[in-house]
């Protein structure tokens, strides 16, 4: 189940639904009443396309009535929101009696932290006070990965305010639809009192250097009855004797600027806002980058590193990549969103299997090490995808390495690294006896062992993963291999299918010399070449 906050109606439902459908978990999607009109049309429109199965996408808007009274350990819960929101829902009866799975990303005070290398006068500072006003205007503030604080050297703190304020300026707030307007309404008029009512409380410990909460200039709009809230700069000169800026969110256009003196200064200042979503970090010092990146990391989910050399590809402060983690501790919720497949494992139960080798791999379609391995007259590569069995395999006869095959592959390829073809340089490395074969001629060598040469269903050899050279091989030593059907994956809507291969080879002395996993295309015994063309048009 997925408590998702207003301020993403659509991106907020679709990020986690789309990781927990891989994970092949139906969801039910719980949006704020606020925007739950937007999440209804956009659910409407993937339930009417009919790319998912009946079920798998579920849509409750308003009061969920006793829904979490009914969750188990089976069950995954994630929520984004307020941290107060998520605390409470994090401790109801039913999700602590049965440690039902709670991920949480609430609103946190994210900073920015320009570096003292960065001058009014450097790309450094110009990229931050672009940063800080897309921040502060894009969804007019109302995202949780908004820049909260601002953490400048004191000697540049007031040039900052001015290039900020100066940006500013130029952003024209009103109806979206407007010409010429860059930043619309919060949420709805309970957020502009809110917001006005939380920088009152800031306020309190800072001065306000830019904007007027209580008034908002605004295009074709009505400013008394639209929810509209113009961007706001406070200026804190003393950041550590006022706590209110380190754990008071204005949840819109909003951003407090604090000084600090040292680079120590900063990452305290940072790791004060109690746990983050993400922090930038935006220098053109090395040292400064390394000393606020190792200070803060343990306090947010995300650090973005900005400068010069990286700006014209980076997604910015607010933006996090399918990849990465988002995500925070302490404040920030200490959950995981996106993060790849971190997000796809996050909705599955995992359990470990112990048993032997063979029996396992009956289990898991999966060949083990140790298992047992199927030798037939008939060569594996013969044999087609829907034929092949876990655990055939073909053990080849020996190979003997000699000298002339070294030279001629070291000359051939280029590769006359001294280990190949220096005898006294080679002895004096602590891993070699003397000269020894290239890893590569062992990989070609058992391929030329194991490869069955006839036109057959293996349609192409696309990779080769988790290659490791065990043992050296030296002249004289004579070489095996043991090829062996570890997995099959069928590809959808095709005649054909991946089949992984386990090659171990081994020498005189049966100690392994290489390991790695071949991979393959086979076909089915359905597939031709007509029937592929067919199936390609």
């Amino acid at each position: 189940m997925h408590i998702n906050a207003f301020n993403f109606p659509c991106w907020g439902m679709l990020e986690k639904f789309a990781a927990n459908y891989l994970a092949g978990l139906p969801a039910i999607v719980k949006p704020a009443t606020q925007t739950a009109f937007v999440t209804e049309d956009m659910v409407r429109a993937i339930v009417d396309s009919g790319l998912i199965e009946e079920g798998a996408l579920q849509l409750i808007s308003g009061g969920v009535g006793d829904l979490l009274g009914h969750v188990t350990c089976q069950d995954v819960v994630t929520f984004t929101g307020s941290a107060a929101t998520g605390r409470k829902l994090k401790q109801h009866p039913a999700i602590v009696e049965n440690a039902t799975r709670f991920s949480m990303e609430a609103d946190s005070l994210n900073f920015l932290a320009l570096g003292p290398d960065a001058g009014p006068d450097t790309p450094e500072f110009k990229l931050a006070v672009k940063e800080v006003m897309r921040e502060m205007t894009v969804k007019a503030g109302q995202k949780c990965t908004a820049i909260r604080r601002v953490l400048v050297a004191r000697d540049h703190q007031q040039a900052f305010i001015d290039a900020l304020s100066e940006k500013l300026d130029k952003v024209v707030v009103g109806h979206p639809e407007a010409e010429g307007v860059t930043m619309g309404a919060l949420a709805s008029r309970d957020q502009v009192e809110e917001v006005r009512a939380r920088i009152a409380d800031l306020a309190q410990g800072a001065r306000i250097v830019y904007g007027d909460p209580a008034r908002c200039e605004v295009v074709d709009a009505d400013a008394d009855k639209g929810a509209f809230v113009g961007p706001v700069v406070l200026s804190a000169d003393a950041p550590f004797d006022n706590t209110a800026i380190h754990t008071i969110e204005a949840f819109g256009p909003v951003a407090t600027v604090m000084p600090y003196e040292t680079t120590e200064e900063a990452v305290a200042l940072a790791r004060l806002g109690g746990g983050s979503l993400v922090g930038s970090i935006v220098t053109y010092d090395a040292g400064f980058a390394r000393a606020m990146t190792l200070g803060c990391a343990p306090f947010h989910g995300r650090l973005l590193v900005l400068d010069r050399d990286c700006a014209k590809e980076s997604t910015g402060h607010g933006s996090p990549m399918p990849m990465l983690v988002h995500g925070g501790p302490g404040r920030a919720g200490g959950g995981e969103e996106l993060g790849g497949m971190r997000a796809v494992f996050h909705y599955m139960q995992r359990s470990a299997l112990q048993g032997s080798p063979d029996m396992l791999a009956d289990v898991i379609d999966h060949w083990l090490p140790g298992g047992k391995r199927v030798q037939t007259d008939r060569h594996p590569f013969q044999k087609h995808f829907d034929e092949l069995e876990i655990g055939d395999a073909i053990l080849t006869d020996a190979r003997e390495v000699t000298l002339e095959d070294i030279e001629h592959f070291a000359n051939f390829t280029g590769d006359t690294f001294y280990a190949h073809m220096d005898e006294e340089a080679a002895k004096a490395n602590p891993f070699f006896d003397g000269r020894v074969a290239h890893g590569y001629y062992i990989v070609s060598l058992a391929a030329g062992l194991f490869v069955e040469p006839n036109p057959g269903p293996v349609l192409a050899n696309y990779g080769v993963d988790n290659l490791r050279f065990m043992t050296p091989a030296y002249p004289g030593d004579a070489l095996k291999v043991a090829l062996t059907c570890k997995h099959k994956t069928k590809r959808e809507n095709t005649e054909y299918g991946e089949v992984r291969w386990d090659a171990t080879v081994t020498n005189q002395n049966d100690e392994v010399v290489a390991q790695y996993d071949v991979l393959t295309m086979v076909a089915t015994t359905d597939w031709t070449p007509e029937a592929e063309e067919t199936a390609a048009a």
